[in-house]
């Protein structure tokens, strides 16, 4: 499975995290967020190696804003985390990659996803909270079995070091990628290296 390293704010802490390699790192552009990416250093952003995805995290926010940020970092994708129509994010498809984020509960209804097929290129799969999302917290991952589409996901919501091992014994045709955030951190934005490199050696091997 690949890995996405999200909640990135740091200029030095971004350079410690690409060291290790990640697939996707994130940044977040939502002001509520304790993880908001006010002010990345455009040169750091783009002296990431092209081996490793850019993520613009989004909530929602408007189509010129997002549009804008695109141009300006080079993101590679966009994880849209708010209520973002399959419309919106369609908009973006033929630009960069595009994640749809959805908060998950025992009550969720899947079926709500069957107008995203097309019109996005994965899901993520967060644990549901009025926070969109860095909650630290994890959802019932076997309601995942609900889960019957195409379209591949990531799983978020309070991964960690104490968990990852169950994370991989976890057997969907689409999972893809763990989006590891807020229990890898020594304070919000600032990830604690050798915590995300105990967590990579657990999940490559799994590869």
């Amino acid at each position: 499975m690949v890995i996405k390293v999200c909640g990135l704010n740091d200029n030095k802490n971004i350079k410690a995290v690409t060291a290790l390699n990640p697939d996707y790192v994130g940044f977040i552009f939502y002001s509520g967020s304790p993880r908001f990416a006010n002010e990345l250093d455009q040169e750091t952003i783009k002296n990431i190696s092209s081996k490793i995805s850019k993520v613009g995290v989004f909530v929602n926010e408007s189509a010129n804003v997002i549009s804008k940020l695109i141009d300006k970092y080079h993101f590679d994708a966009v994880q849209l985390h708010g209520n973002e129509s399959s419309e919106f994010c369609s908009a973006f498809s033929n630009k960069v990659t595009v994640i749809k984020a959805f908060g998950l509960n025992n009550s969720f209804n899947f079926a709500q996803l069957n107008d995203y097929v097309d019109k996005v290129n994965f899901f993520l799969f967060d644990t549901k909270t009025d926070t969109h999302g860095g909650s630290g917290k994890t959802f019932d991952w076997s309601i995942l079995d609900n889960y019957r589409l195409n379209i591949p996901f990531f799983l978020s919501g309070g991964l960690s070091l104490d968990n990852l091992n169950e994370v991989n014994e976890i057997n969907h045709p689409q999972f893809y990628g763990v989006d590891l955030n807020s229990r890898f951190e020594t304070s919000p934005g600032m990830k604690n290296i050798e915590l995300l490199n105990d967590a990579f050696n657990i999940i490559k091997p799994a590869i």
